[in-house]
């Protein structure tokens, strides 16, 4: 049989995993150095549709392999095993400000992998390709309970691994956009980690300010579950949710944490009574946020220059449990490089530095998240104050790089804190 009669045939390994998983695309059956395009192409639960493209050139055998082979052009350069899922961006002629985030974690992420003769930029629906695929991408590995959090005083959703327990247990506090977010705590419980997500700005049913006390409701309902180990429980906080972990640490009576995260945070303005009054103080400084040329809100200026009032600083001298800090030097929302710097002063001078592991990434933005998530550069949407177009910052191949590196330093550094060093049993799909 001559070889331009065989189809060429696509194949992606593994076809259902985890969203932090890596997978193999190949291509065979195609003409010796043919030009091709690889396409991938997700539509959002808020029905939009979100594509990445990477031109290809077969091998002599008319094989493509993503892993090992390099793009010469697309929404990605380079060899790039994922670049069909980091550089994801929205269709053209799509809404502006889009950000791609899982609201269902029950159901997956499906992915369709294309291949297309030729190096082509646009239209890809309306072309026929010469092989497809079709990936399932989970935030919730087999065996993962979902659990709504029945307590009046407290609203929030609960992640457990399989099996008898007890999990070493993670509260996940999310920034000041608010909303109740699960995707993270799935994918932590994915790995081992009983993990507990925390709404805490105004909600339905809940249209009140919310204090300290809120919050160590929060923690204490997660330590006292019987399928946690209420020895082993972790703050893990993004953007504003810094503020509220690294209040809880210092300040806090009840909550006494083996081990805190923070990402894209700040210790500037601690929560020491309602997160509402927080907000008050910021917004006093307003005049201080900057609207670049293109109408984008540029945050961080309200925090700058670095107050030298005590009281405006979180004591981050009396922390006592390791933390690890994450930041990105270009992200434009936060001042999180001169937060790291005065941190790591503080802690000198007070003689716990060595709690401390900062991890700064070049060229990468505020919203520091799963690997292999696109990079979220702009946004429309509400921020603590008004609806505005905010510039988080970050470029998309660095960006890329920095939230795959720091998700394995997370899981890592919960491991050593939480589980004294031992890797909890992987869970695999079928």
């Amino acid at each position: 049989m001559r070889m331009s009669r065989i189809r060429p045939l696509l194949t992606v390994q593994p076809c259902r995993g985890l969203v932090d998983e890596k997978f193999q695309i190949s291509v065979k059956y195609l003409p010796p150095k043919q030009e091709v395009t690889l396409h991938s192409l997700l539509q959002s639960e808020d029905n939009n549709y979100w594509e990445a493209f990477g031109y290809y050139v077969s091998d002599a055998k008319g094989a493509v392999k993503v892993a090992e082979d390099a793009s010469v052009g697309g929404t990605y350069e380079g060899i790039e095993a994922m670049g069909l899922l980091w550089s994801m961006r929205p269709e053209p002629g799509s809404k502006p400000g889009l950000r791609l985030r899982k609201e269902n974690v029950e159901s997956p992420v499906v992915v369709q992998i294309s291949v297309y003769k030729g190096h082509l930029s646009q239209g890809f629906r309306k072309q026929v390709a010469l092989a497809c695929s079709t990936v399932e991408r989970w935030y919730m590995a087999p065996g993962v309970q979902r659990v709504d959090v029945t307590d009046p005083e407290v609203r929030g959703t609960l992640f457990l691994p399989p099996g008898p327990g007890p999990f070493p247990a993670v509260l996940d506090i999310w920034g000041g956009s608010g909303g109740l977010v699960e995707y993270r705590s799935a994918l932590l419980a994915s790995h081992g980690f009983a993990s507990m997500t925390l709404e805490y700005m105004p909600y339905e049913g809940r249209k009140s300010d919310v204090n300290m006390a809120y919050f160590e409701k929060a923690f204490g309902f997660l330590q006292e579950h019987f399928l946690v180990d209420s020895k082993s429980v972790a703050l893990l906080g993004l953007s504003f949710g810094c503020n509220v972990c690294l209040s809880m640490a210092v300040y806090s009576e009840v909550v006494q944490p083996k081990c805190c995260v923070c990402i894209s945070g700040t210790h500037l303005y601690p929560v020491k009574s309602s997160t509402l009054s927080v907000l008050k103080e910021l917004e006093k400084q307003t005049h201080k946020i900057h609207v670049d040329e293109k109408n984008r809100t540029i945050m961080k200026g309200i925090l700058l220059p670095v107050p030298t009032d005590p009281n405006l600083k979180t004591e981050v001298g009396k922390i006592k449990c390791p933390l690890l800090f994450i930041i990105g030097l270009d992200d434009e929302n936060w001042p999180v490089a001169e937060s790291m710097e005065d941190m790591q002063k503080m802690m000198e001078e007070a003689g716990n530095s060595h709690l401390l592991t900062a991890l700064s990434y070049p060229g990468a933005g505020h919203l520091i998240e799963i690997p292999y998530t696109p990079h979220c550069r702009t946004i429309h949407g509400q921020n603590e104050f008004r609806r505005v177009t905010l510039l988080w910052g970050g470029r998309t191949k660095p960006h890329a790089d920095a939230q795959e590196h720091s998700w394995g330093e997370i899981i890592e550094f919960l491991q050593k804190h939480l589980y004294s060093g031992m890797d909890p049993e992987p869970l695999l799909f079928p």
